[in-house]
């Protein structure tokens, strides 16, 4: 099946947040090219490293909003991965150069997910669309409460 069309356009000259043309949706982007390291056997990009490009964005989308992970932890909050969904539309191969979009999408009171879109960088082609979904723990693991920086920032997301 055919996804529905993605068309982002930079918003702010430079920034690294695009509208989706077609959806209206705003997302946070990051490039990145394809290691060898990334490809499996047929030399197209491994199944599973799309959760490390995923990853990626989650993590340059929070460092970029001034709150980067890495502070989230030192607070008390782990946000493990409880679930994900990835839909593969086409194949990345050694040195394709890819954009990666994260939007912050659900808030609960415990539970928070991040949606993904990854498109080749020069033909605009979706490669893949997917989201993961977490947990707010503290650090031993019992669900808490999503911290107030988290929460800010779903709030300062631009619209």
């Amino acid at each position: 099946m055919r996804p529905k069309p993605f068309v982002p356009e930079v918003l702010d000259g430079d920034r690294p947040y695009v509208r989706d043309t077609v959806g209206g949706r705003v997302w946070h982007r990051v490039k990145s090219r394809i290691l060898y390291a990334d490809t499996d056997r047929s030399q197209v990009v491994y199944h599973g490293n799309y959760l490390r490009f995923f990853e990626l964005g989650r993590a340059t989308l929070m460092r970029d909003a001034a709150y980067p992970y890495r502070e989230v932890e030192e607070s008390g909050y782990i946000y493990p991965i409880i679930k994900v969904g990835i839909s593969y539309y086409a194949p990345l191969y050694y040195d394709d150069p890819l954009w990666v979009y994260t939007h912050p999408a659900q808030l609960e009171r415990v539970r928070l997910q991040f949606d993904y879109i990854i498109t080749h960088r020069d033909t605009n082609d979706m490669i893949c669309k997917g989201f993961t979904r977490h947990c707010a723990t503290n650090s031993s693991g019992t669900p808490v409460g999503v911290d107030d920086k988290t929460l800010q920032l779903w709030k300062i997301f631009p619209r």
